[in-house]
């Protein structure tokens, strides 16, 4: 069988982009040869010193009638290729590829402008759709200064529930949490949070605390009490391991508690209490300030480390 690559997307959405990045890689460096099949010519062209040092050659195929099982097998005893990669034409009906009967789809990955996805999806609904629908990855490119981007997500999905989507901007990929993807409901009262959901919690409370704001959470933490923190309040939080075991975190939100000074550090408890936006110095600004609603003492959970790693 012969390992295809197929990635599409309408003009200037980034494929080349994309598949002259992964040529560059060190993984991409395996022994033998890479055809690219280019369906399209964008503004950006493939580098020939690039093209020469991972031993790929590009063959072109501007018609979609011309692109025809005869004719890839063509190519295929002309170059003997180990590999091929076919930048598809986001114009041609996906649906109406055909491929030789050994060559074997191994990815397919949509890339998407950001910045023009509302226009394709509004004009060329049907075209996108048999695009993504068999696609393990969509990338989203140019996202830079796109607010809803849940809504991009949530289109995608209604065609294709099982792809990974990653949005990337000027400075690499968005790390954008979304409604949909967190692990407990905003709706439950109280908001109960285990390990996992502790971290995103934290996390996507820096970004979106709009979200939280009069909900009550609960949630076993260990006690803090920071150097000249305000009478009443203390900090429960985690140790988080964000990326190795040298590289550790406590995560946690100042908490108002009238029996603060009760509480030994590093005891584990069980906290009940309001999410609210105030002012408190040691933030420098407005930020999450937990209102206790109950602090009761309990046991070291199982994982006491949050693993971000």
């Amino acid at each position: 069988m012969k390992a295809v690559y197929v990635i599409n997307g309408f003009l200037e959405s980034g494929k080349t982009e994309f598949i002259t990045y992964t040529l560059a890689q060190p993984y991409f460096q395996t022994r033998g040869k890479t055809l690219i099949i280019l369906c399209e010519e964008g503004e950006v062209e493939y580098d020939e010193d690039l093209l020469k040092k991972t031993r790929s050659v590009l063959e072109l195929i501007e018609d979609e009638e011309d692109f025809t099982p005869a004719r890839l097998l063509e190519l295929e005893k002309k170059h003997k290729p180990d590999r091929i990669i076919i930048e598809y034409n986001g114009m041609w009906n996906f649906k109406n590829m055909k491929l030789p009967w050994h060559w074997k789809v191994e990815q397919q990955i949509t890339t998407i402008d950001g910045s023009t996805f509302p226009m394709y999806y509004t004009n060329m609904r049907s075209l996108l759709a048999e695009m993504v629908r068999k696609s393990e990855m969509i990338i989203f490119n140019r996202c830079d200064g796109i607010d809803d981007l849940a809504s991009y997500k949530r289109n995608i999905k209604a065609v294709n529930q099982s792809a990974d989507i990653i949005f990337e901007g000027s400075d690499g990929e968005i790390s954008e949490i979304f409604e949909d993807d967190l692990p407990y409901s905003l709706n439950d009262n109280p908001i109960v949070l285990d390990n996992y959901g502790f971290g995103i919690w934290y996390l996507d409370s820096l970004d979106h605390l709009e979200r939280y704001i009069g909900k009550t959470v609960k949630f076993v933490g260990q006690v803090l009490h920071p150097e000249k923190f305000p009478a009443n309040y203390f900090v429960p939080g985690r140790m988080a391991m964000t990326c190795c075991a040298d590289d550790m975190a406590f995560l946690g939100f100042a908490c108002k508690y009238e029996g603060a000074g009760e509480l030994a550090d590093k005891e584990w408890v069980m906290v009940t209490a309001e999410v609210k936006k105030e002012y408190l110095e040691d933030y420098k600004g407005e930020g999450p300030v937990l209102h206790a609603i109950k602090v009761e003492k309990t046991k070291e959970p199982k994982e006491p480390v949050i693993n971000f790693a």
